[in-house]
């Protein structure tokens, strides 16, 4: 695969909830490499689009595909197979099990038993291995539901506001993170930190009561009072 090629396509995208129709028509395209933000107010379908991409809610039309692969209509675990993983908003961990535990559901899922990755990305997992994760902070279940993300190796990962209600230093080490990890895997990040974005984004989709307002996609205008026009 080479960089022109799209590594997940979202085409005509129409989601309801039951009769109330909340995304319309959406286009999207990830390439590999690329850091793509969704911003938007809250409500403006940030979190269905994910949702409907990773396989938990199903479209009502429209396409979504990763390569030759159609995902509409799939499992969310079979997408998550194909590559395509999704970390919600919720920062939800098993909370009774350890840190070590939860890696290793994720190892038992994906075949992937090669931590080094996950450490390497977010060292203090290491030190926290035998702690319950229903007593880490909400960083440290951050870091601990992308690691499992990792696992498997995925070609996209699919991450909604991972810096809401984190420290100044977690949201800077993710910063860096998220630069780290996309030289192996595609990044779609929904993130209400305009800062941020600017940072990190190759391209941005901006949305608005559930249609795409604004598409940049070239770096020098990816910038925060841009953003904030959508906003």
């Amino acid at each position: 695969m080479t960089n022109n090629d799209e590594i997940l396509a979202v085409r005509g995208l129409t989601v309801s909830y039951g009769e109330s129709k909340v995304l319309f028509d959406i286009d999207l395209s990830v390439r590999p490499g690329q850091v793509v933000a969704c911003v938007g107010r809250n409500g403006a379908g940030k979190t269905t689009l994910l949702k409907s991409i990773a396989g938990f809610l199903i479209p009502r039309s429209g396409s979504v595909t990763s390569g030759h692969d159609n995902l509409v209509g799939r499992k969310p675990y079979d997408i998550a197979k194909l590559g395509i993983k999704y970390v919600p908003q919720d920062k939800k961990v098993f909370s009774d099990l350890t840190v070590r535990e939860n890696l290793e559901l994720g190892s038992y899922a994906t075949r992937d038993y090669n931590w080094d990755r996950v450490t390497g990305y977010f060292p203090k997992l290491k030190q926290l291995m035998d702690r319950k994760a229903g007593f880490l902070s909400g960083g440290e279940r951050q870091m601990l539901m992308i690691g499992r993300a990792l696992l498997g190796s995925p070609k996209v990962l699919l991450i909604d506001e991972p810096t809401e209600g984190l420290a100044p230093s977690i949201v800077a080490h993710l910063k860096n993170v998220f630069g780290e990890l996309s030289k192996n895997t595609a990044l779609v990040i929904v993130e209400q930190n305009l800062p941020l974005v600017c940072a990190i984004a190759s391209k941005v989709y901006a949305l608005k009561e559930g249609r795409i307002v604004a598409e940049l996609a070239h770096r020098e205008s990816i910038k925060a009072d841009v953003c904030e026009r959508y906003l």
